[in-house]
């Protein structure tokens, strides 16, 4: 059984204040935490697994340290309402200021608050290849345990880095900027790009004003029915599906 302190531990690494404090996180379920070794072994210091879920897997990569515990064990250092089998601690992954947009497709997120919305974009940015996001310093931690889950493993294969986002999109030149909005040119009747900053605006308020102005083309999915707008993680979907 884990001691008290260990589990304390663990469960301080849900707080934002704690995970920035150790540059750590939690992964949590067999599919994130086998996707996160095969992807970046060296990052995942620890592993926390059922005894099954440790002899289905074996001898792990790297220098991973392995602990054995108890379903009670489980239970106590989860952050999700039904844990499953094994949870990592990981390294968070180094960001540097330095972001090539050039012969690129980047994502800009302004103000993107779901956690569940944030780990679905990078998801499905990795899916269509792009491999990089920049985003609003009022984004949602890229380290939240709900973004983690919910990028399935994409966190470790998809670059995040949270600037001044005005101040990012004004230094970027020769580039073309697309935001996304209710009205603008068709994405239906558009070439597919090689390169270009797509911004994706927050989920209720869309791009803010002064981002807007900085982009240099207004687009927007067609609408068919009649809901008044798309969720954020489904609109980088569409958007990237016939952009990219």
């Amino acid at each position: 059984m884990l001691s008290k302190a260990k589990v304390k531990y663990i469960q301080t690494l849900g707080q934002k204040k704690f995970r920035d404090q150790e540059k750590l996180f939690i992964a949590e379920g067999p599919k994130l935490v086998k996707e996160l070794l095969e992807t970046n072994a060296v990052q995942v210091t620890q592993v926390y697994a059922l005894k099954e879920w440790i002899i289905e897997n074996g001898k792990l990569p790297g220098k991973t340290e392995t602990i054995e515990i108890t379903e009670a064990d489980l239970e106590r250092i989860s952050q999700l309402t039904t844990p499953n089998k094994v949870i990592a601690i990981v390294r968070q992954f180094d960001t540097d200021n330095r972001l090539l947009t050039k012969g690129k497709i980047t994502l800009a997120l302004d103000t993107i608050q779901d956690p569940g919305n944030f780990g679905s974009i990078i998801r499905t940015a990795d899916w269509f290849g792009v491999e990089q996001i920049v985003c609003s310093n009022d984004c949602a931690d890229l380290y939240n345990p709900k973004v983690v889950q919910s990028t399935m493993g994409s966190i470790a294969r998809v670059k995040v880095l949270y600037v001044d986002l005005k101040e990012w999109l004004t230094a970027q030149k020769d580039i073309r900027i697309y935001a996304t909005v209710l009205e603008g040119q068709d994405i239906t009747t558009m070439k597919k790009l090689h390169e270009g900053i797509i911004i994706i605006g927050n989920e209720s308020k869309g791009i803010s004003e002064e981002i807007l102005k900085l982009a240099n083309v207004k687009i927007t999915i067609p609408k068919k029915g009649k809901a008044e707008s798309l969720n954020a993680a489904v609109a980088v979907g569409v958007v990237l599906g016939w952009l990219v």
